[in-house]
Protein backbone atom coordinates (compact mmCIF):
# COMPACT_ATOMS: atom_id res chain seq x y z
CA UNK A 1 0.00 0.00 0.00
CA UNK A 2 1.24 3.50 -0.85
CA UNK A 3 1.92 6.15 1.77
CA UNK A 4 0.78 8.87 -0.64
CA UNK A 5 -1.48 11.52 0.93
CA UNK A 6 -3.52 13.47 -1.67
CA UNK A 7 -3.33 17.24 -1.59
CA UNK A 8 -6.55 19.08 -0.73
CA UNK A 9 -8.27 20.40 -3.89
CA UNK A 10 -8.10 24.05 -2.76
CA UNK A 11 -4.32 23.78 -2.44
CA UNK A 12 -3.99 21.96 -5.75
CA UNK A 13 -5.55 25.02 -7.45
CA UNK A 14 -2.54 27.15 -6.48
CA UNK A 15 -0.22 24.72 -8.26
CA UNK A 16 -2.43 24.78 -11.35
CA UNK A 17 -2.28 28.59 -11.41
CA UNK A 18 1.50 28.47 -11.03
CA UNK A 19 1.73 26.09 -13.98
CA UNK A 20 -0.69 28.09 -16.12
CA UNK A 21 1.43 31.22 -15.74
CA UNK A 22 4.76 29.33 -15.62
CA UNK A 23 5.66 31.01 -12.32
CA UNK A 24 9.10 30.66 -10.87
CA UNK A 25 8.56 29.28 -7.39
CA UNK A 26 10.59 28.99 -4.23
CA UNK A 27 9.84 25.38 -3.34
CA UNK A 28 10.18 24.08 0.21
CA UNK A 29 10.16 20.31 0.63
CA UNK A 30 9.11 18.53 3.80
CA UNK A 31 12.67 17.24 4.16
CA UNK A 32 13.93 20.83 4.48
CA UNK A 33 15.40 21.31 0.98
CA UNK A 34 14.60 24.72 -0.56
CA UNK A 35 15.19 25.62 -4.22
CA UNK A 36 13.81 27.77 -7.05
CA UNK A 37 12.22 26.22 -10.13
CA UNK A 38 9.72 27.07 -12.85
CA UNK A 39 6.30 25.41 -12.54
CA UNK A 40 5.45 23.49 -15.70
CA UNK A 41 2.56 21.03 -15.20
CA UNK A 42 0.88 18.66 -12.79
CA UNK A 43 0.03 15.07 -13.57
CA UNK A 44 -1.19 11.86 -12.02
CA UNK A 45 0.17 8.36 -12.52
CA UNK A 46 -0.10 4.95 -10.95
CA UNK A 47 2.67 3.63 -8.73
CA UNK A 48 3.89 0.02 -8.73
CA UNK A 49 0.88 -0.98 -6.62
CA UNK A 50 -1.55 0.58 -9.08
CA UNK A 51 -2.44 3.48 -6.76
CA UNK A 52 -2.64 7.06 -8.02
CA UNK A 53 -0.03 9.64 -7.06
CA UNK A 54 0.11 13.30 -8.10
CA UNK A 55 3.21 15.21 -9.18
CA UNK A 56 4.32 18.76 -9.91
CA UNK A 57 6.73 18.94 -12.83
CA UNK A 58 9.19 21.81 -12.62
CA UNK A 59 12.10 22.97 -14.75
CA UNK A 60 15.50 23.70 -13.25
CA UNK A 61 18.53 24.49 -15.43
CA UNK A 62 16.78 23.12 -18.57
CA UNK A 63 16.03 19.83 -16.83
CA UNK A 64 12.65 18.53 -15.69
CA UNK A 65 12.09 17.33 -12.16
CA UNK A 66 8.99 15.63 -10.76
CA UNK A 67 7.96 16.39 -7.19
CA UNK A 68 5.36 14.21 -5.52
CA UNK A 69 2.77 16.63 -4.15
CA UNK A 70 2.73 15.20 -0.64
CA UNK A 71 6.48 15.91 -0.35
CA UNK A 72 5.88 19.67 -0.75
CA UNK A 73 5.78 21.83 2.36
CA UNK A 74 5.26 25.25 0.72
CA UNK A 75 5.58 27.20 -2.52
CA UNK A 76 6.14 30.93 -2.96
CA UNK A 77 5.83 32.63 -6.36
CA UNK A 78 8.85 34.80 -7.13
CA UNK A 79 7.01 37.12 -9.55
CA UNK A 80 5.81 40.44 -8.12
CA UNK A 81 2.57 40.19 -10.15
CA UNK A 82 1.71 36.66 -8.92
CA UNK A 83 -1.93 35.94 -8.10
CA UNK A 84 -1.05 34.41 -4.72
CA UNK A 85 1.67 34.51 -2.10
CA UNK A 86 3.34 31.80 -0.06
CA UNK A 87 1.12 28.74 0.33
CA UNK A 88 1.76 25.98 2.85
CA UNK A 89 0.79 22.67 1.28
CA UNK A 90 1.65 20.26 4.05
CA UNK A 91 3.43 19.82 7.36
CA UNK A 92 7.13 20.48 7.59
Amino acid sequence: MSDYQPLHCDLHDFLEIACLYRYWLRIELREGLVFDAQAFTTHTRRNANGELEEFLEVRVDDASRELRLDRLHAVTPLAAQALFGRVELGPA
